[in-house]
């Protein structure tokens, strides 16, 4: 089994991060379809727009994309106190 370097793992994340930021912004900023049912009233006919699964769907992307900027934002850390490390090991070794 082999363990990858912390600095390869931050920046996995943080790709990672960053296509997941991608995936829910687009989410996001997609046009809400409109779907119609017909409803019978007496003699009339109205018709209503179902849209609470659409904003259901825009809160999910939304929270997504909050998770991914915590994840960009975990990983960055990731990368910063392994370079800080490998600086410490390289003035340790001189």
């Amino acid at each position: 089994m082999q363990i990858p370097s912390a600095m390869t793992s931050g920046i996995q994340g943080l790709q990672s991060a960053q296509n997941d930021l991608a995936q829910a912004t687009t989410a996001v900023a997609a046009p809400e379809p409109t779907t119609t049912t017909p409803v019978k009233v007496e003699q009339d006919t109205v018709t209503l727009s179902s849209q609470a699964a659409q904003s259901t769907d825009k809160v999910s992307a939304i929270i997504d994309a909050e998770q991914a900027v915590t994840q960009a934002q975990a990983s960055a850390e990731v990368i910063d106190v392994a370079s800080e490390n490998v600086g410490t090991i390289i003035n340790l070794s001189v």
